[in-house]
């Protein structure tokens, strides 16, 4: 498998290294200015006429160990031996698990080893998304990926697959061959801390009450001062909810807003009535080797050739608490890896992954995600 990073210049319309016109498939992260701009999907179309073409907006893009606020890029892979197929789906939160079962459907077929999932995180119920999914394919087939991002703004996140990218609109890689290795690894490193509470009202995104009381109350309580910040104190303060009936299921949630009428709170995912809930805060340290920790989990089964790609899925919400220490986590990414695989991603609105807890694939907040796929010799 050989892998292309290529940086796109937006003062010259064009990209910032010569263009091979051999690869399978193109994965693309940047701005929702620039990756509209007809230039840019020309540019890919054209160098990449026979590829399947895939990506989304970031306000982050991991390009090596940079950390690139306002710029996109393009990273094209060509297979050895195995093959793709894109599926693709107009989507909205209430229809998200259909449009996960067609596509599931759609790519499932003899040797698919993984999926590669990208999609519009305004307008999905992501957790019914991966539900039709996981019902309508193998157990062992990967499912990895994320949600389109703008930053912390929250307006408009776009995906395009083989076409320009629009919204309400998810996209699925699916990677076929015997010779595939799909690899992933998924951390946080937040620390809990106050006692744990029990969801008892919540209905969709939003967290009306813990142990009965207003959520937000409860919330507004244990940040003190930090409260006077909300909303934007919360992405410094996410969630951590668990199943009682399996407490290995754990996932990080991160808060949208807040609304001080009905004192609730707004979740980027569904959180679950009956679950219980814990704050969370990060040390820095703590939250780089959250990082060092997913890229471990996956290097533990890469193959050592010279070829491959480690994808990379962060949170904005770690982007936002980490600020300029954020390139560390990235290095630390980067420190477990051999040479030869070329590192890249962005930051996103959830992480698609499967927990080292449970070992099932779920939508995660405020993690790095980590994906490997190369091929064996």
């Amino acid at each position: 498998m050989q892998t292309v990073l290529m940086r796109w210049r937006d003062d010259a319309g064009a990209f910032d290294c010569e263009t091979r016109s051999d690869a399978d498939f193109v994965l693309y992260f940047g701005p929702n200015a620039t990756i509209s701009d007809d230039r840019f999907q020309s540019a890919l179309r054209n160098a990449y006429p026979d590829a399947r073409i895939v990506g989304c907006t970031t306000g982050t893009a991991i390009c090596g160990v940079d950390l690139c606020d306002e710029a996109a890029f393009a990273l094209a892979c060509s297979l050895d031996r195995g093959t793709v197929k894109l599926a693709q789906s107009e989507i909205c939160r209430e229809n998200s698990y259909e449009s996960g079962a067609a596509l599931a459907r759609d790519l499932a077929g003899p040797d698919l080893a993984g999926v590669l999932l990208l999609c519009d995180s305004l307008n999905v119920d992501g957790i019914a998304l991966l539900e039709g999914m996981r019902a309508n394919l193998p157990g062992g087939v990967v499912i990895a990926g994320g949600l389109a991002s703008d930053g912390s703004a929250f307006e408009r996140t776009i995906v395009g697959a083989d076409c320009a990218p629009r919204e309400r609109f998810v996209a699925a890689l699916g990677l076929y061959g015997t010779g595939m290795v799909i690899n992933q690894g998924c951390a946080h490193g937040w620390d809990v801390f106050g006692p744990p509470r029990r969801i008892t009202k919540a209905a969709g995104l939003e967290l009306f009450e813990l142990d009965g009381k207003p959520a937000l109350d409860l919330y507004e309580r244990y940040l003190g001062p930090d409260a006077a910040e909300l909303p934007a104190a919360a992405l410094r303060f996410p969630l951590l909810i668990e199943n009682p009936d399996n407490p290995t299921e754990q996932v990080v949630r991160t808060v949208l807003n807040v609304d001080h009428q009905k004192r609730s709170m707004t979740f980027a995912s569904p959180i679950p009535e009956g679950w219980s809930a814990r704050l969370m805060r990060g040390a820095l340290d703590h939250l780089t080797e959250g990082a060092r920790v997913a890229a471990e989990q996956a290097a533990g089964q890469s193959v050592q050739n010279d070829g491959g790609l480690a994808l990379l899925i962060s949170c904005v919400g770690r982007r936002v608490v980490m600020g300029q220490e954020t390139a560390d986590e990235v290095e630390a990414v980067s420190s477990q890896f051999f040479s030869g695989l070329l590192q890249a991603g962005f930051y996103s609105h959830g992480e698609i992954s499967t927990s080292s807890s449970d070992q099932r694939c779920g939508l995660h907040n405020q993690t790095m995600t980590v994906v490997t796929i190369q091929e064996a010799a």
